[in-house]
């Protein structure tokens, strides 16, 4: 607590007298305000001088004293004649200074000097003339006025220019005879009067300074926000180098000269490979660290182009195809060998305009289309884009801004895979799998629209109209009097952050007369490393809302024993890359086996997909695994397909589920 009064104490002390530092731009304000009060007393000192200079000259011409013009000149006019010149001078300067915005400030600060110094002499001067001749010292004081109170001085300055001149006008006043009463020295009345009149004076600059001093932070610190938000218009936070916003409007610009070689210029798309594995490694500081580094290496490599960062680990350069290549190759090694840990790799894809193309968020989506086409091939590290990419990126438009309409029009149907019972061989369940009968493009599979759905954060639209099919299918199914098995859906990650998928899939259930029992939810490994909270959270939601939740492809990669630790699944989902292999590989029957067992431990159902063949199956049915999956059984097929096999005796729907739906 002392330390912090005694702090507050001197920067309060630092304050009053004026002796704390000043930033630059501070400094230029009060240089600024103190220009402008120059030219409004110059004006004054101009006025008053040449009033004064035309009436002595008048008097002394009425009076027929023009004789004695050598005494008056020597007396009156050449200190009327100093302060003039100063005061022109001030006035030039001051004019010049603020007019033009620029100046040298030292020559200005040495003409504001002299001319307060010219000032006070002058008051000095002629209020001892007047005093000898037992008139008022108005002069003196006026010149005081004019000096520390219209001109902005720091207090301790000001102190010292009023004390010195008060103390030499008063001095020279002490050894002077008054020429009323014939006494030498100062009256108690005029030094009363001298010392009042100085601490007004003084109050008055100190609270000008302060006043000034007040203002020019507050117009520092809202010039500091509009040159930040001037400089975040233009330039990313993290790195420095242009956004995207301003790469867009120079990029439609430089398209749009017809001076600019549009044949020859190309975008390129960087993205760095493994940046998220160098991230969780070293942490998100040595991560920006990293791509402050890249953003300028990036810059250096292609000089004299348009360079920013387009979002996370990505960047964009417009610049001119010749050599393009050359320089993302060497990028790209440089990069490789920052650090050995993490291998990182600098991807690039190219897109060149062709025609009269000026639009730039397009060509960065070709440019990162073709970019993304090579992840995770690690011997390839630039690719153009092509008329092969062509045809896909014109397809994943056409899926982006046609989802809405497929919906509407009943484009997006549900395909049924058949789970079956190692037990009985018969139907226990069936998995609901998007399928895109496009009038354009024909029968579109998952792997062409699912990822795109994700990318553009679309996805949950689909899985709703997914639900809604099921749903409808189920009581078309007792209407009709046929079996109904329950139905497993696959929830991506997104549907959860998208929106209440949850709320949505009880909304249909109770609108169509679903019983929970009927609707299983999947949901992958991924998902729920990617986001375990919010996961775990979802999926307590729905276990106790009664709808039975499966782990899908376990074993495809990521941590699954983790997630069997920190989470309840009803069943567990063997990845089908397990069964690849079985024949040539012993391990595979191995693991499996234990696999199974451990569903058995810890009391979950288990279910293995990709099976292909009979003998497969028959080992699943040998080791215990409760469920099957696979082309043995069927591909995804409308469920009329599915109900036409079992009328043929193909296969054999369960009935254990009837009562539950009756």
């Amino acid at each position: 607590m002392g330390k912090f009064n005694v702090q507050t104490i001197f920067k309060a002390v630092q304050r009053g007298t004026g002796l704390e530092k000043h930033s630059e731009y501070v400094k230029d304000y009060f240089f600024d305000a103190n220009m402008r009060a120059s030219i409004y007393m110059s004006i004054m000192v101009i006025v008053l001088e040449v009033w004064m200079i035309i009436r002595t000259t008048r008097t002394l011409i009425i009076n027929d004293l023009m004789g004695k013009f050598g005494h008056y000149f020597e007396k009156y006019y050449i200190n009327y004649i100093i302060l003039l010149l100063a005061g022109i001078v001030m006035f030039v300067y001051a004019t010049r200074y603020l007019r033009r915005g620029k100046g040298r400030k030292w020559l200005g600060n040495l003409i504001k000097l002299a001319f307060s110094a010219i000032c006070i002499y002058f008051g000095i001067k002629i209020s001892i003339q007047d005093y000898q001749k037992g008139e008022q010292i108005l002069t003196f004081l006026t010149m005081e006025l004019f000096v520390v109170c219209l001109l902005t001085w720091r207090p301790w300055v000001g102190f010292s220019i009023l004390t010195s001149s008060y103390a030499i006008f008063f001095y020279i006043l002490s050894r002077m005879e008054a020429p009323n009463t014939g006494e030498v020295g100062l009256t108690l009345a005029t030094q009363i009067n001298g010392f009042t009149m100085w601490l007004s004076t003084m109050v008055f600059c100190v609270s000008n300074y302060n006043k000034t001093l007040s203002q020019a932070l507050k117009d520092e610190r809202l010039e500091k926000m509009n040159s930040h938000l001037r400089r975040i218009s233009v330039e990313d936070e993290l790195t420095g180098i242009h956004n995207m916003l301003y790469f867009r409007n120079e990029a439609e610009k430089l398209l749009g000269y017809v001076t600019t070689d549009k044949e020859n210029a190309v975008f390129l798309f960087f993205d760095i490979e493994n940046f998220k594995s160098f991230n969780e490694k070293y942490g998100f500081r040595s991560g920006n660290e990293l791509l402050k580094k890249v953003a300028h290496m990036i810059e250096d490599a292609y000089p004299n182009s348009l360079v920013s960062r387009f979002s996370d680990d990505h960047f964009v350069v417009l610049t001119h195809a010749d050599g393009c290549r050359e320089a993302a190759d060497k990028l790209s090694e440089e990069i490789s060998s920052l650090q050995n840990e993490v291998h990182l790799q600098l991807k690039c894809g190219a897109y060149q305009i062709t025609n009269d193309e000026t639009d730039p968020s397009l060509a960065c989506d070709r440019a990162r289309f073709a970019c993304n086409s090579i992840k995770k091939h690690f011997d390839d590290n630039f690719r153009f884009y092509d008329k092969m990419l062509e045809d896909k990126f014109q397809l994943k438009q056409y899926i982006v801004n046609s989802i809405d309409n497929a919906i509407a029009n009943n484009h997006i149907k549900v395909y049924y895979q058949p789970v079956v019972s190692t037990r009985t061989g018969e139907i226990v369940g069936l998995e609901a799998l998007a399928r895109w009968i496009d009038p354009r493009y024909g029968l579109l599979p998952p792997g062409a629209f699912i990822e795109i759905l994700e990318e553009y954060r679309q996805i949950h639209k689909l899985d709703i109209c997914i639900i809604d099919t099921v749903c409808r299918d189920y009581r078309e199914a007792c209407e009709s009097g046929e079996v109904v098995v329950p139905v497993s859906l696959n929830f991506s990650r997104l549907d959860f952050e998208l929106c209440d998928i949850v709320k949505e899939l009880s909304y249909r259930a109770e609108k169509y007369g679903v019983p929970k029992e009927f609707l299983d939810v999947e949901i992958t490994e991924s998902a729920l490393v990617d986001s375990q909270g919010a996961m775990k959270k979802a999926m307590a939601e729905l276990r106790a809302l009664g709808y039975k939740v499966w782990l899908d492809d376990f074993g495809s990669g990521y941590s699954s024993m983790n997630v069997l630790k920190d989470h309840s699944f009803d069943v567990l989902k063997i990845d089908m890359k397990f069964l690849s292999g079985f024949d040539e590989n012993p391990k595979t029957k191995l693991i499996i086996n234990n696999i199974v067992a451990l569903t058995k431990e810890i009391d979950m159902i288990s279910l293995t997909e990709g099976v292909e063949t009979k003998e497969q199956f028959e080992f699943l049915a040998s080791i215990n695994c409760d469920r099957a999956q696979g082309y043995l059984f069927s591909k995804p097929v409308p469920i009329e397909k599915l109900r036409e096999r079992a009328a043929k005796g193909e296969l054999k729907f369960s009935e254990e589920y009837r009562l539950l739906h009756l």
